[in-house]
């Protein structure tokens, strides 16, 4: 397979799994209503827009607008708004809001940063989409924050989630879950850091097995288990997620 078509069909098959991944977590909102599930959803849209913009990108070549919206959605907003989700599951709603309303001022500002930005296409390095391309000032030092509170949100919930259900001996299910959301969450960082090393492919690499791996981690957490009780019949656990 050349580097060309390598380079559009990791990213397509990140896209095509996470969109598949969204539409459940939207149905999934669309019957309980919580507010988690929506930002959730709208995170992994944003993540299925990044890897479509990458999988256009390697298929067809540079086209600007593609790059801002690979750029927005999948290098600034994409970790912070998932990681928004589990600050809407884990936290007091007051808190959740107040994070959510930063969240969201910041938010527009990179929209703002993001297609103002001036374009050099021939700095980046390599056949992958990179930040290098942008060369205007206060647009790449957004990525950071957005991404950290993310990371912080996104795996610090999963794995404080894995831990409860751990210590109780309940639902064990969703320790394995978590876990696997938590790694998932995880990949596409370490991905970025060796793309960034000078090793090519890894980042969409990185992004598809981060897809694959939260996909499958939500699916094993929230599916029912059946517990037993001493002296009582089995019941079926429901999930809360």
């Amino acid at each position: 397979m050349s580097v060309e078509l390598l380079n559009g069909v990791l990213p397509l098959l990140s896209s095509l799994v996470t969109f598949v991944f969204a539409v459940i977590v939207l149905k999934r909102w669309s019957f309980r209503r919580r507010l988690y599930l929506l930002f959730w959803a709208i995170g992994l849209i944003f993540y299925a827009i990044g890897g479509a913009m990458e999988a256009w990108y390697g298929l067809v070549g540079w086209n600007s607008l593609v790059f801002q919206l690979w750029y927005l959605f999948g290098a600034v907003l994409v970790a912070a708004w998932l990681g928004q989700g589990t600050v809407f599951l884990l936290a007091k709603r007051s808190w959740a809001w107040a994070l959510f309303a930063v969240l969201a001022v910041g938010s527009v500002y990179a929209v703002y940063k993001v297609f103002t930005a001036q374009l050099d296409p021939t700095l980046m390095v390599g056949n992958e989409l990179s930040g290098h391309a942008i060369t205007s000032g206060g647009v790449r030092v957004l990525t950071p924050f957005f991404n950290l509170y993310g990371l912080v949100m996104l795996v610090g919930g999963a794995v404080w989630s894995a831990w409860l259900f751990w210590r109780k001996r309940v639902l064990l299910n969703r320790v394995t879950g978590n876990i696997l959301i938590a790694l998932g969450a995880l990949a596409p960082g370490f991905g970025g850091a060796f793309q960034r090393a000078g090793m090519p492919y890894t980042l969409y690499i990185g992004e598809f097995l981060g897809a694959v791996l939260m996909f499958i981690g939500f699916l094993y957490a929230t599916r029912s288990e059946t517990v037993r009780k001493p002296s009582s019949p089995q019941i079926s656990a429901p999930a809360s997620a």
